[in-house]
Order: structure tokens, then C-alpha cells, then sequence
């Protein structure tokens, strides 16, 4: 490289430098106020020394002094020249203040290839982001949750509390805790660090007696509603642990019991069952689900945030044991129908063994509007890409004509790649905002 070559290499670099450091007066960082705070500030604060200095310089008969304030304010120079020669040292000099603050704040939050600007603008757009309602449970919402985040920290996540196998069945036998389990996984996909301290949370212990089959998420909600005395304190506390994006509810503190009524393959006898694991394991078609006690109440925030809320998703998950349990609240379906938010149910990619075996999408619209009435939602958004391995006894969610013509109905590629049968975080969640924006406008830039 010559030397006319290296010279023009360093003032690209240069302007390159410049210009992303004048990406903090973009507009939508919330920088120049305060910058502009602090610029007022130094100027008043200028004035009063200026008129102590002036009262001084005026009323003293120092003969060693009088000549070097001369020479300090510059009296040789006009006026208007020695303003703006002070004036714009001044500038410069808060100027190069502020932005060295801000870079020894700041660098410790700067990622690699990522500048500290961009993290803010990115944070500042998301903080006057849509507020957003998703209802449901299980591995579908907390996939949802995961790609919402990127577009709004505006989030409530109203998470069903009937769980009663696995880990979370065996806290609430034993100790009369809510279900974490459901709880945990919304926690863990809106935390500010999946990669590694929701991968803690998440961790289940696969051996020891006690802990086999447990997760650390689930002990650690357990032990800290014993410490603070109530359910939805500890989440809470969980959530600040995470740093998560918004926040996640218990649909009801109500130590609610899931019941179905099952039809039974083998000999067509109608059965009640109790309990969200036996209805899903009873090898029949489930015809209704209740919950018991049946006046179970609502969690009062959840009410609040249904009727604050821009938009309302209901769905993706486990249409009985997931979504339903939510809608069965008392005034949980009133406050939707109350709100003016946009309501989208997100259907499921594929059927689920033993609960939705041979469903399409206006059956899963069916039974929903079975259990809580007609007219709730304003559109369903539901998946059209149909390649890849779903497993023996597993179909593809698939539009009908009914659907089509009863409902508003959005159909896009909504696949994960790698597991079929879910929904891929990221488009989902760009198509939900996308199809909102489309219906309403841009709320915010």
C-alpha cells in the first residue's frame, strides 16, 4: 500500500468513526434531551461565574490583576468574535465530556460488533413498543414469547396453572405450591440472557434421590414462594433474577384441577377424568374440559393487562391442557371481549397424540368457541408450509374451507426447520407484528 493509499485508508476510517459516533443524535434514543439539559445547564452556570468575574473585574483597582483579566476575556477582540470563540470551546469541551462518560459507562455493555448506540436505539424502540397479551402454556407459548421480545418488552404472558404431572405435579402434591413448570419456560424465553443463565434455570437434574426429574427453575419458584409467602411474589422475583422482557402471570391463584369429559376408544363409554396428565393419557376423544372449582377468579393484573393491551394472542399450545384452562377463568373471557385490542389466535402447527388427533384448523376454532363462545377472535394465523417429518401419529395443522370462510384467516410459512412440528420463534413472531401493523397501522416508531 503507498502512501496516498494509506492515507485515504486512514480518513475513511476517521469518517467512519465520526459517523458512528453521531448515531447518538439519531432521532428515538432519548439522548439530545438531556444533552441539550446539560448544554443549558453549562450555560447558566457560565453566566453566574461571568457575572462575578465581570463585578470583580469592574470594581478592582489591582494594578497586577486589571491587565491579566484583560487578557484573559480577550477585550482586544469584538464582541461577537470572543462569544463565539468561548461559546464554541464551551461546546466542544461538553461535548467531548458527554462523550467520554458515555463511552467508560457504556463499554462494558457494548457487544462485539454491536456499538452501544445501537443498543440503545434498539432498547428505546422496544420499550415504546405494542403492548402485547399472550395467553396459553407449555413449549408453543414460550416460542412465542421468544420471538415477541424482539419487537416489544411490552409483554404479559397469562400462563395456565392446571399442570399436574412431572416435576411441577410432584412440587404441588407435596407442598401445596401452583405449578411452576409452564411459569418457568415463559420465564426463561423472556430473559435479557438465555444462553446461559435461563439454560441454569432450565436445567433438570437427571440423577439423586429427591431431585431426579426436577428442574432448578421449578425448586427455585417453589422455595421462593416459601420465602416470600406468596405465589405470584415469587415469580415476580424470578422474572427480576432473569431480567426478563415484560412479565409473567399466573392465570388464577386458585389451586385449580383440570376435568375432562373423554369418550373412550375401545368402548365408547363417556368417562370424567381429573387431572390435565390422565385426561391426555385416557386414549379417548376428549369432548369437553372444565375446571374445578369452576368459580376459580382471575389474577386481578391479568384483567388489567387484557384491557390496556394493543394486541391479544391466544395460542400457540396444547388446545385442552394449555389454552382452555386459561379461557375457563371466570372474567378472564369477559375482559377480552371488553378490550379494544386486536384478538389473533395462532394455530397450531401439528396435531398432538391424545388430544387433537385428526384436527384442523376450524376444529381447533370449534372447540373453542364451544367452551367460550363465538365471535372472540378478530383473526386466526395459521401455517401452509406442509414439508417435513412429523412422526408416526402426528398430522399437519391444515386451513379447511370452513375456517376460510367463517373466519379472517392469515396463512404463511410459520415452520421450524429443524422440529417440524413447532412453530419457528422468528417467523412467527415477524408475521404476527407484520399482519398487525397491516390491520392498524404502525402504533409506534
Amino acid at each position: 500500500m503507498n502512501g496516498s493509499e494509506k492515507k485515504n485508508s486512514w480518513w475513511k476510517r476517521s469518517w467512519e468513526k465520526i459517523n458512528r459516533e453521531f448515531r447518538w443524535f439519531l432521532p428515538g434514543l432519548g439522548y439530545k434531551r438531556w444533552l441539550a439539559l446539560t448544554v443549558v445547564g453549562a450555560m447558566l452556570l457560565g453566566l453566574g461565574l461571568a457575572v462575578v468575574i465581570i463585578q470583580y473585574y469592574r470594581t478592582t483597582t489591582n494594578a497586577f490583576l486589571t491587565p491579566i483579566l484583560a487578557i484573559l476575556s480577550l477585550r482586544f477582540l469584538d464582541r461577537p468574535i470572543r462569544f463565539l470563540l468561548f461559546g464554541g470551546i464551551g461546546l466542544l469541551l461538553i461535548f467531548i465530556g458527554i462523550w467520554g462518560a458515555n463511552r467508560a459507562v457504556l463499554k462494558p455493555f457494548e457487544r462485539e460488533g454491536r456499538p452501544a448506540w445501537e443498543a440503545v436505539q434498539q432498547f428505546r424502540r422496544k420499550d415504546r413498543g405494542i403492548k402485547v397479551v399472550v395467553i396459553g402454556g407449555g413449549h408453543g407459548l414460550a416460542s412465542l414469547l421468544s420471538g415477541i421480545k424482539a419487537y416489544t418488552h411490552n409483554i404479559t404472558a397469562i400462563v395456565t396453572v392446571s399442570d399436574d404431572g412431572g416435576s411441577s405435579g410432584e412440587l404441588r402434591r407435596d407442598l401445596g405450591v401452583l405449578p411452576p413448570g409452564d411459569i418457568r419456560n415463559c420465564l426463561s424465553a423472556l430473559s435479557n440472557d438465555e444462553a446461559l443463565l435461563s439454560q441454569v434455570f432450565q436445567y433438570r437434574f437427571k440423577s439423586g434421590s429427591g431431585l431426579e426429574g426436577h428442574s432448578l427453575g421449578n425448586l427455585f419458584i417453589t422455595a421462593l414462594a416459601e420465602i416470600t409467602g406468596s405465589f405470584e411474589e415469587a415469580v415476580a422475583e424470578s422474572g427480576r433474577v432473569l431480567a426478563i422482557y415484560g412479565q409473567v402471570l399466573p392465570s388464577t391463584l386458585s389451586n385449580v384441577q383440570l376435568v375432562g369429559d373423554v369418550r373412550l376408544h375401545d368402548s365408547d363409554e363417556i368417562v370424567q377424568i381429573k387431572g390435565e396428565s390422565k385426561i391426555t393419557g385416557a386414549h379417548g376423544r376428549i369432548l369437553r374440559v372444565y375446571l374445578d372449582p369452576s368459580n376459580a377468579q382471575a389474577y386481578p393484573p391479568n384483567v388489567a393487562a387484557i384491557l390496556n393491551a394493543d394486541l391479544i394472542l391466544i395460542g400457540p399450545g396444547s388446545l385442552y391442557t394449555s389454552i382452555l384452562p386459561n379461557l375457563l377463568v371466570s372474567s378472564l373471557v369477559d375482559a377480552i371481549r371488553s378490550s379494544r385490542a386486536e384478538v389473533f389466535y395462532v394455530s397450531n402447527v401439528a396435531t398432538q397424540r391424545g388430544e387433537t388427533d385428526g384436527f384442523n384448523v376450524s376444529d381447533h376454532l370449534r372447540v373453542l368457541e364451544q367452551h367460550v363462545g363465538k365471535n372472540i377472535f378478530d383473526l386466526v394465523i395459521s401455517n401452509n408450509n406442509y414439508k417435513g417429518d412429523l412422526g408416526e401419529g402426528v398430522d399437519w395443522v391444515r386451513n379447511d374451507a370452513t375456517s376460510r370462510r367463517s373466519f379472517k384467516v392469515y396463512e404463511t410459512d410459520l415452520v421450524d426447520g429443524l422440529y417440524p412440528w413447532r412453530h419457528d420463534s422468528k417467523k412467527l413472531a415477524k408475521a404476527i407484528i407484520n399482519v398487525f401493523e397491516e390491520r392498524t397501522g404502525p402504533l409506534f416508531n
